[in-house]
């Protein structure tokens, strides 16, 4: 069966204030797919302010069943955290407990999708020992890290007032992993028989 519909890639992240560091990389790398052909979907800050995930309970309040059924639909994703104390934040580790109710689906967990990194941290140290958990995380789930994740060393200013990137290495990191995104997730379409030209 063809379909000429373009790859949809959510992108998940940030920290609960609006326009954090992160969500502004995330913001970056979005647009990079988008300029491949993709259509993005965003999921970042307060809106990642759910409750806590607890196994076992049905209950899923509006937040939480947007975020599983934009799982549920997308065809990549780019998650953004802030480095706290060497690994991820709390409130993304929440997000990605969430995608336990995607076990039992004909698309286990994140099985199959391209997944973009994005760390950033006021240090290299902790940027690097995040990003190594985070992908262990993604492997867990069964998603396929892109080749390249972007980390981002926050002690020096990186954004100007408007969210522009300043830094030319942060800024190519964060659109390649949007644009490999975009490509593996054609890949993947292809290989299983969807024509996904834009």
């Amino acid at each position: 069966m063809k379909s000429s519909k373009c790859p949809l890639i959510l992108g998940l992240g940030g920290t609960p204030r609006p326009d954090s560091s992160t969500e502004r990389a995330l913001r970056i790398s979005l647009s990079a797919a988008a300029a491949a052909g993709a259509e993005t979907m965003l999921i970042a800050g307060p809106d990642l302010m759910l409750p806590m995930y607890m196994p076992g309970d049905p209950a899923r309040p509006l937040g939480v069943s947007r975020l599983i059924d934009s799982l549920r639909c997308c065809d990549g994703l780019i998650l953004a955290t802030p480095a706290y104390h060497g690994t991820l934040s709390g409130l993304m580790k929440n997000v990605l407990d969430y995608a336990e109710d995607l076990r039992n689906d004909d698309r286990v967990y994140f099985d199959g999708l391209a997944v973009g990194l994005i760390v950033c941290a006021g240090g290299w140290q902790a940027a690097g020992q995040t990003m190594t958990t985070l992908r262990g995380i993604v492997h867990a789930l069964r998603g396929w890290p892109t080749p390249l994740g972007a980390m981002l060393n926050t002690s020096s200013r990186i954004f100007d007032e408007d969210g522009a990137c300043l830094d030319l290495s942060s800024k190519f990191q964060l659109e390649t992993v949007g644009q490999q995104v975009v490509e593996f997730a054609r890949m993947r379409r292809h290989a299983g028989g969807i024509d996904a030209v834009a």
